[in-house]
């Protein structure tokens, strides 16, 4: 596993004509970033800085589960749908809220059920008498953050009007197509042991989710702090912003101008091309895979004041970003091997990329 010594090494890899621009150096764009301070330390930063105020609010309401609440933050910062699945009383659902609430931004929960119709997620033209026309209602699509609790439960047709806006943010209705202001992110929560009542996630919706995480139970004394901070009333009703949604924007431009080294990039090719040759899939991952492994990966750096990406990023990523997307075979199935063990293999297998290279 590559260390962090090295990362100088994978920073260095390419020549510098092909290197994209750093931040406040000349043909780099805006020269301050999110904290209003000049270079890429700056920017990186001041992104720090709030990621960490955002990191901290959800904390307080999300107790023991650091890695859970990093993963998701990393999933904003990279553009990206966050899938949450688990048992029920876990927190799914109050992991989604606590980040929507925690940026002060325009958020819209939807409750999925059977008879949920996909206008009611769109919206709608409605005749205006008065007008004499139609007019659109939008839908709670149209807000930055998206929360859909129990995504599988309501019907295939249902969870289709969630393609367009996850994959190129805007909607069409009635012909018209709208595009949604950034930032845009999709969180839905999912629970995968009630089977009553409940659709399976396409293959082309799960294929959107940035990153599927569980958050599993908490230890003992996790669960005792909850007794404490849940007895009397909700920490969400005292979460107040701590990030406006033009922060956000400015975090994403950051993440976006991190340093990818040619080594590193071909490691994430070669990881995601692994899982469509390997005898216990019947489905590897898509090249959208491979992009927001990559995306992610700058995120997870940025995260750590890295203007550039390690090999380490892309196996930390690797099994929430993944796993979700692959189909086991039915030999498989039989012998419960389950995709992500499958992918977590392949990255103690596959060679890592030597630094300088």
């Amino acid at each position: 596993m590559a260390v962090g010594t090295h990362g100088e090494s994978f920073m260095e890899t390419d020549p510098p004509a092909s290197r994209p621009a750093r931040p406040g150096s000349a043909g780099g764009g805006r020269a301050e970033g999110p904290a209003g301070r000049d270079g890429s330390g700056g920017d990186l930063a001041g992104l720090a800085r709030i990621a960490d105020r955002i990191r901290a609010a959800v904390e307080s309401v999300i107790e023991g589960k650091p890695k859970a609440v990093r993963l998701a933050l990393t999933v904003l910062l990279a553009e990206g749908h966050l899938l949450i699945e688990d048992v029920p009383g876990v927190g799914k659902t109050m992991l989604a809220k606590a980040l929507a609430r925690s940026v002060d931004c325009s958020v819209r929960r939807v409750q999925f059920t059977p008879d949920l119709l996909p206008s009611d997620i769109t919206g709608v033209s409605a005749y205006n008498q008065e007008l004499r026309e139609f007019e659109f209602k939008p839908g709670p699509v149209f807000a930055n953050i998206v929360v859909g609790d129990e995504i599988n439960r309501a019907s295939p047709k249902t969870q289709s009007a969630l393609l367009e806006c996850m994959e190129e943010r805007q909607v069409t209705v009635d012909g018209t197509t709208y595009a949604l202001e950034p930032p845009f992110m999709v969180i839905s929560t999912q629970n995968p042991v009630e089977m009553e009542g409940t659709y399976p996630l396409p293959e082309a919706q799960r294929d959107r989710f940035t990153a599927r995480i569980s958050m599993g139970y908490p230890d003992p004394a996790a669960e005792l702090e909850m007794l404490d901070a849940h007895g009397g009333s909700s920490p969400l009703d005292r979460l107040t912003p701590v990030a406006h949604a033009s922060d956000v924007r400015d975090l994403i431009e950051v993440v976006r101008r991190q340093h990818v080294a040619a080594s590193v990039r071909q490691y994430a090719i070669d990881l995601v091309t692994a899982t469509r040759k390997h005898p216990e899939l019947r489905l590897g991952a898509s090249p959208r895979a491979t992009l927001h492994l990559v995306r992610a990966a700058r995120a997870y750096a940025a995260l750590d004041e890295r203007d550039y990406v390690l090999p380490d990023d892309v196996q930390e990523l690797a099994v929430p970003v993944l796993a979700h997307r692959l189909l086991p075979t039915a030999e498989a199935q039989v012998e419960r091997r389950r995709p992500e063990q499958v992918v977590a293999e392949l990255v103690r297998r596959l060679p890592v990329p030597a630094p300088g290279k």
